[in-house]
């Protein structure tokens, strides 16, 4: 995998892997304010990484997934040095008459198994989750790597 970042002007970069581009920024008053912050990416980059391995075993157990929404609360270490995060809430919202098992078993595999983004955090900061399958939260759990 390779990446390229390049500068555009202030704290304003560029970024961009197998082509296609994502901009970085930092708040002001250093900053413009005009993407997101690297910190911003982990995240993302976690939720994204997850979201994917749900999608894909609830589809290879052909679960009627409406929607699927993976929210990420990183919590910063207080006083540190570099600022770094001290936990990692992920709540998983799926809507859809799917199996709630299946969903379950779902999150817990990709977060003790398949998420190599989780995988690489998890060794840094905890990372819980919590899963809500139509408007009721079903279960929650720890990655474990």
């Amino acid at each position: 995998m390779k990446t390229t970042l390049k500068w555009q002007e202030k704290m304003a970069f560029t970024g961009e892997a197998g082509g296609h581009q994502i901009n970085l920024d930092a708040k002001a008053p250093i900053g413009g304010d005009g993407g997101m912050t690297p910190k911003e990416l982990l995240p993302l980059a976690v939720s994204g990484c997850t979201a994917m391995d749900v999608a894909a075993l609830m589809k290879k157990h052909k679960q009627p997934v409406e929607s699927l929404e993976v929210e990420a609360d990183a919590t910063m270490k207080e006083g540190s040095h570099p600022a770094v995060f001290s936990l990692l809430a992920l709540t998983f919202k799926v809507t859809g008459q799917v199996d709630k098992e299946k969903l379950l078993e779902a999150v817990r595999l990709s977060q003790t198994k398949y998420c190599g983004v989780s995988a690489m955090l998890a060794k840094s900061v905890p990372i819980h989750y919590h899963v809500i399958l139509n408007g009721v939260e079903i279960g929650h759990g720890e990655a474990a790597f």
